[in-house]
């Protein structure tokens, strides 16, 4: 249906996972995770399918985490445990995309942000349009991207990790792609045929081989990427009680500048 959060296509040996929240620039509701999850389950089954592309509906590519949903607990009895819980959800989907036993590649349509740049981060090769951007905005909201950190240290090191963290600021395509976050840059007429490419290209090579390469990167070379993500979860989860985030999340609903104590 073409509501449905999350759409999927399939054409020969490769899949298209296209978040559809348009309206919304794609924002990481509870529902989407959900959906993205089952996408991913789904296509772990679907035999015929080699690669995975995942993309964004409309201008952006995905602007993270949902903070209406996020706000919309803020000051109840539960909030605590529901933010610990969407944290958790948002951790298993990334762990599932690293162990994914078939490769992703994320075509990075417009603007990815704090969770949706884990979503860039977690995939195994990004290809981005000319006019995309990155950025990791959590702490101008009064949040921490901890989940996003473990990542982002892992695929760049801790010097980049800790500049993009620290400065809070969006990044453009063409230094993510010095940085190495995007691995190529395109025209966005050629955003998803250069996508398909690179996928089919993945498809023809054994899938046992392509499994074991994917463990060995994401699971021998991260060992201890699991426990960071976990920490990070328990971080992220913990910094939406604290004063800032309901100063910060705030400001950002009502549209204007937190005004930090």
């Amino acid at each position: 249906m073409s509501d449905a959060p999350v759409r999927i296509h399939i054409h020969e040996s490769t899949a298209t996972i296209v978040m559809n929240r348009p309206t919304k620039r794609n924002a990481l509701s509870r529902e989407m995770l959900a959906e993205l999850s089952q996408a991913f389950s789904d296509l772990h089954q679907e035999r015929r399918v080699r690669a995975v592309i995942l993309t964004g509906a409309g201008p952006a590519f995905c602007a993270g985490m949902d903070l209406g949903e996020m706000l919309d607990v803020a000051g109840t009895p539960g909030a605590y445990a529901t933010w610990q819980s969407d944290a958790v959800a948002y951790r298993d989907l990334v762990q599932q995309m690293m162990i994914f036993p078939k490769p992703i590649i994320a075509a990075v349509n417009g603007a990815a942000m704090a969770g949706g740049a884990g979503l860039v981060l977690a995939s195994d090769i990004v290809v981005a349009a000319e006019g995309a951007s990155f950025g990791l905005p959590e702490p101008r909201r009064g949040i921490v991207a901890g989940l996003v950190a473990p990542l982002l240290a892992f695929r760049v090191g801790g010097g980049p990790a800790g500049y993009l963290m620290l400065t809070a600021a969006p990044i453009f395509a063409s230094e993510a792609l010095r940085l190495t976050l995007f691995h190529e840059v395109v025209h966005p007429d050629h955003l998803w045929p250069r996508a398909k490419e690179i996928a089919t290209g993945c498809a023809d090579s054994a899938p046992e081989a392509i499994q074991l390469t994917k463990r060995m990167l994401n699971e021998t070379v991260g060992e201890h990427l699991n426990t960071l993500l976990s920490a990070g979860a328990a971080v992220s989860a913990t910094s939406r009680t604290t004063e800032a985030a309901r100063e910060g999340l705030a400001a950002f609903r009502e549209k204007r500048a937190p005004k930090w104590m």
